[in-house]
């Protein structure tokens, strides 16, 4: 059996290698796969912990599973909505660099 640590050792390197590319790169479809990594080290942590805790307590429950289902979702719905504005902000500027569109400025 896997050690806890091990998954949660895991999700954090997930988590920061999502952050460092939401933070470090230009790109919009790159700070969009930053995003769904950070998503996804949510869901290994929810799984994790509903192995551990179903183990512990001997009868398994259901919550990890409906709580990773419902990210899974959420990042399918996030995914939708982000490529529907980055096509529509190519469509108007010509470019995907998050730095070069100034829709905000006045």
């Amino acid at each position: 059996m896997i050690p806890l640590s091990w998954y949660l050792i895991l999700s954090a390197a997930l988590f920061s290698i999502g952050l460092f590319a939401v933070l470090a790169r230009r790109h919009a479809i790159a700070i969009l796969m930053g995003i769904e990594l950070m998503l996804n080290a949510v869901n290994v942590n929810l799984l994790a912990f509903w192995h551990y805790w179903s183990q512990v307590k001997g009868a398994p429950q259901v919550n990890g599973m409906v709580f990773a289902a419902m990210i899974f979702v959420l990042a399918a719905a996030e995914t939708a909505v982000a490529l529907a504005l980055i096509i529509s902000a190519y469509r108007r500027h010509h470019t995907v660099v998050v730095d070069e569109m100034s829709l905000l400025k006045g």
